[in-house]
């Protein structure tokens, strides 16, 4: 009998459902997945386009009008990172744990290789051509394969491996004729490939543990390193050579100045922002081909890249490297997704 009643509900119920009511259900459902597609691509293009920018400014800055302290951009980055994140937290749009005795043990080993990442970085940018700078950043997708591996547990499917070797191929061969070498600048990236990777094992240990949060990491990362950093640029004569520098009296070489400050921040609240509406997948897809665009656009206005053949063969087998490892990575995402949803 209470089978037989609730039948007649259930078929009631289907009656009441109207093709006008269907249909506005079916066209509510398709607004909210447009709305959410919009906002996972304006995060992913918010990414790209800071990623590129700040690229292009801190090698403006540096290389073009030679800037002598590559260490005092890195304290004015993180100088705007703790001015903006404490502004926020003022005014209550973001929040994080106040300061105490116990941040420094819980954030550590995360400053040491936030400062070195940073400074490496743009001692790299400062000593190489965009080109083989881009080129050589793809060692830290080994190194992130690596410490993944080690730390994480993570395996890596076939076709992934024989990508990513591949990149690493091309960037040896483009390095095997590179007529502006720089030793310097060589060892600099790859101990920033190396601070990139350690760096990013790391920053998902701390954010799993959920103790100080995305803003709370970013925030004490540069409070606590931007006072021994501005000690060895004092000791060391760079914050003298900065403060001497003859371009200050330059507006457009102070506006770029500023902005590459501003975007240093800019770009680590991107990346959390495409991290968290859509995947780390989508961001490293994305930097790849941003990584592209840098490589293209460096040989044509850097200034500083020589053209040989066997170089410039590096650099496309590393590209066409990055372009399968792109399209591999995001098909295992969708089908990921496809095979969770039919879950």
């Amino acid at each position: 009998m209470m089978a037989e009643l609730h039948k007649r509900r259930h078929e009631l119920g289907a009656r009441d459902v109207t093709p006008e009511r269907a249909a506005s259900q079916t066209e509510t459902a398709s607004s909210g997945d447009s709305s959410t597609v919009f906002v996972k691509l304006l995060a992913a293009g918010f990414y790209g386009v800071s990623s590129f920018f700040i690229v292009v400014v801190n090698k403006s800055v540096l290389t073009s009008y030679r800037f002598p302290s590559s260490t005092c951009v890195g304290i004015g980055q993180m100088l705007a990172t703790i001015v903006v994140l404490r502004t926020g937290k003022i005014f209550g749009v973001i929040s994080f744990p106040d300061l105490d005795m116990s941040i420094p043990g819980k954030m550590f080993p995360l400053p040491l290789l936030y400062v070195g990442n940073q400074i490496s970085g743009l001692f790299g940018t400062q000593r190489l051509n965009l080109p083989m700078f881009t080129v050589l950043r793809r060692f830290s997708i080994l190194l992130t394969m690596v410490f993944e591996g080690l730390l994480l547990k993570k395996t890596f499917s076939t076709s992934v491996k024989i990508t990513v070797f591949t990149m690493i191929i091309g960037a040896f061969i483009a390095a095997s004729a590179d007529l502006a070498f720089d030793l310097e600048g060589y060892v600099f990236i790859m101990l920033n490939n190396v601070l990139t990777a350690a760096s990013g094992a790391y920053v998902k240990q701390k954010l799993d543990s959920k103790e100080l949060g995305k803003y709370g990491l970013l925030y004490y990362n540069a409070l606590i390193m931007i006072f021994p950093t501005a000690a060895y640029a004092y000791y060391s004569g760079d914050f003298q050579t900065a403060v001497e520098y003859n371009g200050w009296s330059d507006v457009m070489f102070v506006v770029q100045f500023v902005l590459s400050c501003v975007m240093g921040f800019i770009l680590m609240y991107s990346i959390m922002l495409c991290t968290q509406y859509n995947s780390a997948l989508t961001t490293s897809i994305i930097g790849c081909i941003k990584n592209i665009l840098v490589t293209y656009i460096g040989m044509v206005f850097g200034g500083d890249y020589i053209f040989t053949w066997t170089n410039f063969i590096g650099l496309n087998i590393s590209i066409a490297g990055s372009l399968v490892y792109s399209y591999i990575t995001f098909t295992h995402e969708q089908s990921s997704k496809y095979s969770s949803k039919k879950a």
